[in-house]
């Protein structure tokens, strides 16, 4: 099992950054909303790490935890495709993989509504960086939906590998849960110092 997470987390870091962020601009409907999320390994590994820190915690936060970053990164991408302005957007995003990689990699229990806050906050960077990519031809709709059902997929995944890391027995789950977890966090930190 641990050749298996490794392999999820090797597919992951290999995504690229390229068109995640704020100042390209050439996604236009669904398909383009939908490849925003994951066309950046921050996107990539903060969504996916919502997953295995939802999973983590378990019980209503498996849902609840997911489906408030997804509510609050509408938000932000409202604000995003309004032109509204948001400071610090990159430092938010680089930060979110840097702090919910620390949570699953030290196995950090939050009640559900302080898991829910947490995520949401990070969820307002992210949101605003992909509604700003939305260019004037494309339809908010079909752009937004996009890039909802790829970060609620991303989600899925970082759930599905935490209750398959859950499963095993507690000293191999452990271990590949900080191990995972202890490598977003030094991708995060890579993200936010320019390495990667």
């Amino acid at each position: 099992m641990s050749r298996l997470a490794l392999s999820v987390m090797a597919l992951l870091l290999a995504a690229t950054a390229a068109q995640a962020h704020t100042g390209g601009g050439d996604a236009i409907g669904f398909v383009h909303g939908f490849t925003h999320p994951i066309g950046g390994v921050d996107h990539v590994l903060a969504m996916v790490a919502v997953g295995l820190f939802a999973a983590h915690l378990g019980g209503r936060a498996l849902w609840l935890v997911p489906l408030a970053f997804v509510a609050m990164m509408g938000v932000g991408g409202a604000f995003g495709m309004a032109g509204a302005n948001l400071p610090f957007v990159e430092i938010g995003i680089g930060l979110s993989v840097v702090v919910l990689g620390i949570a699953v990699a030290v196995g950090f229990r939050l009640p559900t509504a302080g898991a829910m806050a947490l995520v949401g906050f990070f969820a307002i960077f992210h949101g605003h960086a992909h509604g700003a990519e939305m260019p004037a031809t494309a339809s908010a709709l079909e752009y937004g939906l996009g890039f909802i059902l790829a970060t609620a997929a991303l989600h899925a995944s970082g759930i599905g590998l935490g209750l398959l890391i859950g499963r095993l027995r507690d000293a191999d789950g452990d271990r590949i849960r900080r191990v995972t977890g202890s490598a977003m966090a030094l991708a995060g930190i890579g993200i936010l110092t320019g390495a990667m």
